[in-house]
């Protein structure tokens, strides 16, 4: 004889409870009351005979030991649903329904809007939601439906195109050179002001492997999107696509005869979406529109 577990709904409430860390934001996340947010979590507490899940703290609802080994199931459960809920959103032969890409930040913000604009003035039916992060979105477990990767994909049972590479150089804004001293060659550098990382070290060890000899950051942080704006309010020198800096003329390349990287771009599907025609559609869409950001910064035109 067997049982029925906990129902979605708990494992629902019980995955907002993580994300949003109380119980009131939860429930309105998710459209119910606050005391039917509070009965599902005592409801899978009993069902699981794991003990309280979460704990208050004046941080708000804090997981215990039980429930952190409880959320990659959950998360793996939510990813499912929310997939699910996309996959009927339309037809399987419509352009229409929900599309969700996972993409850096940098491209999510700086790249993607004017090529999702044409794609959505094109097919004003479809829903697209476009998740920002750096991390490595699992598309076989259903994460999102797209990713645009700048490392390859290793994974089995995808669909990857591989569009070419994004160079990228130290840049600076006209105001920041216009103050500070002329540079001429690498030594230079040690009397300006460079923008780099924080803690990610991958990132760091990346950018001093192709400039060993940088001098210690002036500014640290890991939000690339950070580092944009800073060489855009002229703080300093740092490292930018140079499709993005190209687009501002007060943007200017410091010593591109030295200091030059590329980053490779490929977009990548679960294979069993191919015959989705609005997953096809979108991704078609991200190849085109990267592959012609890639080629932007060879454009002379385009300078």
């Amino acid at each position: 004889m067997t049982t029925n577990g906990p129902g979605w709904d708990l494992w629902r409430t019980f995955d907002a409870v993580l994300r949003e860390g109380s119980l009131s934001k939860a429930a309105r996340a998710l459209g119910l009351t606050q005391p039917t947010a509070g009965r599902h979590i005592a409801e899978l507490e009993a069902a699981l005979g794991t003990g309280a899940l979460f704990t208050r703290s004046a941080r708000g609802l804090q997981p215990t030991e039980s429930a952190l080994r409880l959320v990659p199931h959950a998360e793996t459960m939510a990813a499912a649903a929310a997939a699910l809920v996309r996959s009927v959103s339309a037809p399987g032969d419509s352009v229409g329904g929900i599309v969700r890409i996972s993409v850096s930040d940098v491209v999510g913000a700086e790249v993607l809007p004017p090529i999702l604009t044409v794609l959505h003035t094109r097919h004003p039916e479809l829903t697209l939601e476009l998740l920002l992060t750096n991390t490595s979105t699992d598309l076989l477990r259903r994460d999102a439906d797209l990713a645009i990767r700048m490392t390859e994909p290793r994974q089995q049972a995808l669909l990857v195109q591989y569009v070419g590479r994004i160079r990228l150089g130290f840049y600076a804004h006209r105001s920041y050179l216009e103050r500070t001293a002329p540079i001429e060659r690498a030594a230079d550098l040690t009397r300006h002001a460079i923008i780099g990382f924080d803690r990610d070290t991958a990132s760091a060890r990346a950018l001093e492997a192709v400039w060993p000899d940088l001098p210690s950051f002036a500014l640290r942080t890991d939000n690339q999107l950070a580092q944009i704006a800073m060489v855009r309010a002229g703080f300093g020198i740092g490292v930018l696509q140079d499709p993005i800096a190209i687009r501002d003329p007060e943007l200017q390349p410091v010593l591109p005869e030295l200091f030059t990287a590329h980053l490779p771009v490929w977009i990548a599907m679960h294979e069993d979406l191919r015959a989705t025609r609005r997953i096809r559609t979108v991704f078609d869409a991200l190849v085109q529109g990267m592959a012609a950001h890639v080629r932007a910064a060879e454009d002379p035109a385009q300078r």
